[in-house]
């Protein structure tokens, strides 16, 4: 069996529709599944072409029915008979997982870079602190001093000891 499910509505690309779909394959062992975004009159839409027996299909078909990413927004969901070919499953994963990187490495990069930056930033701000409290700690020795012999002197006016 094969079948076409339409996923459309203002926000389903950019959402992780696609491995949502793959991960919902997955778990009903579907041996084929093709997936694509598309464009239809200005609305958004998640194409899934999958192919299996009967009983998967129907459980899929209800899974993608039933939920959606969290970010998605939804307006409807189709299918309706394919008869062309679709591909393995295995193939989406592969392609998946290179557009998950594509999309991760620059923010990684970025992410390094700023990482960098705050790095640079700190070691600064440590280095001004260490100076503070080298210009702090001469005089807060001596005041240290001077109010313990300050101390000893009011003892021993007051014929403390």
């Amino acid at each position: 069996m094969k079948l076409k499910i339409t996923i459309a509505g203002p926000k389903v690309h950019d959402v992780g529709y696609r491995v949502f779909l793959l991960k919902h394959a997955m778990n009903t062992a579907l041996p084929g599944l093709s997936t694509y975004n598309w464009e239809e009159s200005g609305q958004q839409e998640v194409i899934a072409l999958v192919e299996g027996d009967e009983a998967r299909i129907e459980a899929f078909l209800k899974a993608v029915e039933k939920n959606k990413p969290e970010l998605a927004e939804v307006s409807k969901v189709t299918s309706e008979p394919y008869g062309s070919d679709v591909g393995r499953t295995s193939e989406v994963a592969m392609l998946c997982s290179f557009v998950q990187l594509d999309k991760a490495i620059p923010l990684l990069l970025d992410i390094r870079d700023d990482l960098k930056a705050v790095r640079k930033t700190t070691d600064a701000t440590l280095g001004e602190i260490k100076g503070m409290r080298e210009d702090i700690q001469p005089g807060y020795a001596m005041n240290f001093r001077q109010m313990q012999s300050d101390v000893r002197a009011i003892k021993e006016r007051l014929g403390m000891r």
